[in-house]
């Protein structure tokens, strides 16, 4: 049990490894969805093509927002990018390795869609069917141009009766699967060449700046995260003194019936972690100072001290 425990601090902390756990699970979700989907072609000269390419590339685009959705560091970066000069320097080093990280993540699962679709070949064979030349197969020679662009449309329809036992369907439809594995395994082999140079050559740049960008990108996500439960923190902390001002007439009977207010030590601590800050205008006045002016990322004690009293001033 403490060990499931500590794997599950372990992502809980670091948002790569939890990204990394999400784009596995859409590539996984995308390849069952494929699975599971009844393709029906429409057989149709108008509406193939435009079923054919929408099956296969619209879910890919619904996939890729999801991904950018869930992925919380897509927000960190639009926030990094977007806030103000303020205090601390923008890096764009840092801003361009989150954005790329976001994108490769995001990328996953419609890759992996569009492979799959092209290896089955249904897709592929719905929309192009009414492209291929009929010259190129016997069957269609006897055939008006009218005739042969319905015969065409029906290729993916099997239990079609004018092409159930047509050899020249059965032709086409090995054709145009055939070049749609052929386009499946090879966008497969670009993939993994692309990803065995990238991993091979990357000890070839500069590592020095890799490094400082990765452990940047990190800085900033930790720093959101710990912002925000800070604010909890702080929220509870003065929801609850102002709770006790509210009551400070019932205290004594509030006391005596109630258990969740703490003892005299307690108070005395959470109002000094408040610290100073008393009223709705002093916090309003901190947290755009957080957005406007954030500190810089120096944790001498003279400049927080600075910021800090120039604040409640």
């Amino acid at each position: 049990m403490d060990r499931f425990r500590m794997i599950f601090q372990y992502f809980q902390s670091n948002s790569e490894s939890v990204m990394n756990g999400i784009c596995g699970l859409l590539a996984l979700a995308s390849v069952k969805m494929y699975t599971s989907f009844d393709f029906s072609c429409p057989c149709l000269p108008q509406y193939n093509m435009a079923y054919g390419l929408g099956i296969m590339f619209i879910p890919p685009i619904i996939l890729f927002l999801c991904g950018l959705i869930l992925n919380r560091q897509s927000l960190v970066m639009l926030e990094e990018w977007r806030r103000p000069q303020g205090r601390r320097k923008k890096d764009l080093a840092v801003i361009r390795y989150m954005c790329s990280s976001i994108m490769q993540r995001a990328m996953v699962a419609p890759v992996v869609w569009i492979i799959v679709t092209l290896l089955d070949g249904k897709c592929l064979i719905c929309a192009f069917s009414g492209s291929v030349d009929p010259e190129k197969f016997v069957g269609f020679a006897n055939a008006s141009t009218v005739q042969v662009q319905q015969l065409l449309a029906k290729v993916p329809c099997k239990d079609e009766e004018l092409v159930r036992n047509s050899t020249s369907r059965k032709a086409v439809s090995r054709y145009l699967r055939c070049c749609s594995q052929a386009l499946g395994w090879s966008i497969l082999l670009i993939l993994i060449i692309a990803v065995f140079l990238a991993r091979w050559l990357r000890p070839c740049f500069n590592q020095a700046t890799l490094l400082q960008a990765r452990h940047w990108s990190n800085y900033i996500d930790m720093e959101q995260k710990i912002f925000e439960e800070a604010c909890c923190e702080h929220s509870r902390l003065f929801a609850h003194k102002c709770i006790l001002h509210f009551f400070e007439s019932m205290r004594q009977e509030i006391k005596l019936h109630s258990f969740s207010l703490p003892r005299e030590g307690e108070r005395a601590e959470g109002e000094e972690d408040l610290r100073g800050i008393t009223d709705k205008d002093q916090l309003n006045k901190l947290l755009k100072t957080w957005y406007y002016e954030k500190p810089p990322l120096d944790v001498n004690h003279t400049h927080t001290e600075k910021l800090f009293n120039w604040l409640l001033s």
